[in-house]
């Protein structure tokens, strides 16, 4: 967390959303309060776990389903 070109309530952000997908309860509430801290609002909150979800879940049915890589994406 140590600074960079992230500013810390990017990084406090992912932390929430990277907490809520792997359940981590501990992080999930101090990251929250220092999210909090650094300007998240509740909206914020919810509308974060809600992408944070639907990553979650449309990465799973995309490896399950063993989806290929679009072109596009690809990198050399």
């Amino acid at each position: 967390m140590a600074p960079g070109t992230l500013d810390a309530s990017t990084k406090e952000l992912m932390y929430c959303a990277v907490s809520f997908t792997i359940q981590c309860n501990y992080y999930i509430a101090s990251h929250t309060a220092s999210a909090r801290k650094h300007g998240m609002m509740e909206a914020m909150s919810k509308e974060l776990m809600a992408v944070a979800g639907m990553a979650n879940e449309s990465g799973r049915l995309v490896s399950g389903y063993q989806v290929e890589m679009d072109e596009q994406f690809k990198t050399t």
